[in-house]
């Protein structure tokens, strides 16, 4: 039976399954002067970098910020899993993540080097030309659910929105709370209002409790394994599409 392949995509989020942070998750921070040099991100702002992960509900399942600015996404990711009560990732289960973390076992990233983005998927004439750009492009259509959740939760909370001049490990914890407190409205609001309104960003139920006995992946690394996984998937899914439309 031939299935609509982002629904395929979609299946493959286990039901502990979720999305990765994108790039755009920095949260603007003040630091004494010594400090900024560590907080400075690529394009020049004094912000921590924030890891999320959320489900396809908008809701967070783990956030982890404090991080300097200048902090690589894969050192992040590396604490977020290793800590203590942090990221548990049973194997068997993995997250979409962005093109900047390895694609390894746990974490399905997109190919790098190929079209991504949606807004270069807009124009009919350029429509995926093989099983690598048909990928990237419905990887891209699921995991555009955590930039809508960050962008949710920056709207709704205006102190994420500029600098504070609290000391740096409470405006850490300011972002933990306001991730909370979005949480707490997604789950027993009927109707979230901050949803259906303009935001200025791009845009499952938090999963049950993970037994402490399940095994979970503890490092990131690149594997022949889990590349050809992704391979055998994305030409699973290329197959049925170009089956659809012939």
């Amino acid at each position: 039976m031939i299935r609509n392949a982002f629904a395929m995509l979609c299946e493959l989020l286990k039901t502990r399954g979720g999305l990765l942070d994108d790039d755009g998750t920095y949260i603007e921070v003040t630091v004494p002067e010594s400090d900024k040099p560590r907080y400075r991100t690529r394009k020049g702002h004094i912000a921590t970098n924030v890891l999320g992960v959320c489900t396809r509900e908008l809701k967070f399942v783990d956030v982890l910020s404090g991080w300097e600015g200048s902090a690589t996404d894969s050192r992040v990711l590396r604490e977020a899993i290793t800590r203590h009560n942090g990221l548990k990732v049973p194997f068997g289960n993995y997250y979409l993540a962005n093109a900047r973390y390895t694609n390894g076992q746990g974490f399905l990233a997109p190919y790098r080097g190929t079209r991504y983005h949606l807004q270069e998927w807009e124009d009919f004439d350029r429509a995926p030309r093989n099983h690598e750009e048909y990928f990237n492009m419905k990887h891209s259509q699921a995991r555009n659910i955590i930039e809508r959740c960050f962008g949710l939760l920056k709207k709704r909370w205006a102190i994420l929105r500029s600098p504070s001049f609290y000391p740096i490990r409470f405006q850490g914890r300011m972002i933990i709370a306001c991730a909370l407190l979005h949480n707490f409205i997604r789950m027993y609001m009927d109707v979230d209002p901050e949803e259906y309104t303009p935001i200025t960003l791009d845009e499952l139920p938090i999963g049950e409790d993970i037994p402490d006995e399940l095994e979970s992946i503890d490092v990131v690394e690149a594997s022949d394994e889990w590349s050809q996984w992704r391979d055998d998937l994305a030409g699973e899914m290329f197959d049925t599409w170009m089956s659809r439309r012939t």
